[in-house]
């Protein structure tokens, strides 16, 4: 069975986005069709963040994106070793400032 050809997206990054955004912490929230990601930075002293981009996307993509996380860490621990998540013990596997929010009022 011949498989179709592979189709090639061209991909554009415009000079404001190769910058990036530096972003410590973030959020996220889900509805039946949905998985959304609030990119925040937060700087001592001071306990406000402020929301830098929201990045919605549906919960299969979202389990794409997962995925090619866990297999680009594994990768960058195998070239540089562990990440080490400072300040917990390694028992705490959720670090602080990434964080599912807690959807219980959005279900009901």
């Amino acid at each position: 069975m011949n498989k179709p050809p592979q189709q090639q997206i061209k991909v554009q990054l415009d000079d404001k986005e190769a910058e990036g955004i530096y972003a410590n912490l973030a959020m996220i929230n889900h509805n039946p069709s949905e998985i959304i990601i609030d990119f925040a930075r937060v700087m001592p002293p001071t306990l406000k963040a402020r929301v830098l981009s929201r990045i919605i996307m549906t919960p299969m993509h979202a389990k794409l994106l997962q995925k090619v996380l866990t297999s680009t860490i594994e990768q960058f621990e195998k070239a540089f070793g562990e990440i080490k998540l400072q300040g917990l013990p390694d028992h705490v596997s959720k670090p602080i400032g990434f964080q599912a929010a807690d959807n219980t009022e959005e279900e009901k």
